[in-house]
């Protein structure tokens, strides 16, 4: 159940609060690593708050803790105690309220991230936990798997195709994976990245920022300014793609 059902959820009252970023792929795609890149590179700049989710432990947050990206008290962790996507999509109560124990501690902020625990294709947030998704593939999988589809792969808002320097050791063709990312999700935007390679995973901090940045458009409030000039102090300091 879950991905392929109606999301059941109305979207959280926009105004005056943090965009709020699902992240979701499967297992060992390197979703983790993204948030802690995202965290190291836009945490200087921006307030941040971190939301994990494992099914019995709570590794991943304690990864980003000891990583030392952000202020360990900002990183909260769900254990699920079930599928992964039913925790995003289908019974959504853990991570809200996650989330919103991370905006009254901590608030205003400018970006709460959400990662999902390890899930297969079709895995994707309800538009009441996530107003934008990134889903991460890696390369090891295949160059077979973006036309393989699936929800998560053709809806998200950002696909991330991890691992890039994994290519030539599993025989993935980049090309083949980009054309066919391309045929499937209509026109939204595909990364490349090796996230060993780029501890900052740039390229997707910087769509990050503008999302960010469109957000606080279309719905800050007056008395947010210091949001505002956080956004546009990371927008200068990101370099043109």
């Amino acid at each position: 159940m879950g991905a392929h059902h109606d999301d059941l959820h109305d979207a959280a009252e926009p105004h005056g609060r943090a965009l709020r970023l699902g992240i979701g792929g499967p297992v060992g795609s390197g979703k983790t690593a993204l948030v802690a890149a995202l965290c190291r590179t836009l945490g200087p700049s921006l307030r941040l708050g971190v939301v994990t989710n494992d099914i019995y432990t709570t590794e991943d947050a304690d990864f980003l803790r000891r990583a030392g990206v952000i202020d360990p008290e900002r990183i909260l962790a769900v254990q699920t105690g079930c599928c992964p996507h039913t925790a995003i999509r289908d019974d959504i109560a853990a991570n809200l309220d996650a989330v919103e124990t991370l905006e009254e501690r901590f608030g205003p902020l400018d970006l709460v991230i959400v990662e999902s625990g390890g899930d297969n294709l079709t895995a994707t947030f309800s538009r009441g936990l996530a107003d934008r998704q990134i889903f991460v593939l890696d390369v090891s999988g295949g160059d077979k798997v973006p036309r393989k589809g699936g929800p998560g792969v053709t809806s998200a808002d950002l696909l991330v195709v991890n691992k890039t320097d994994l290519a030539p050791m599993v025989g993935a063709d980049l090309t083949v994976m980009s054309r066919d990312a391309a045929a499937v999700r209509d026109g939204k935007p595909v990364l490349f990245t090796s996230i060993r390679e780029d501890r900052g995973a740039q390229t997707v901090a910087d769509w990050v920022v503008n999302m960010v940045g469109a957000w606080r458009h279309e719905h800050g409030e007056p008395h947010r300014h210091a949001a505002r000039g956080a956004v546009q102090s990371a927008v200068q300091q990101a370099p043109a793609s």
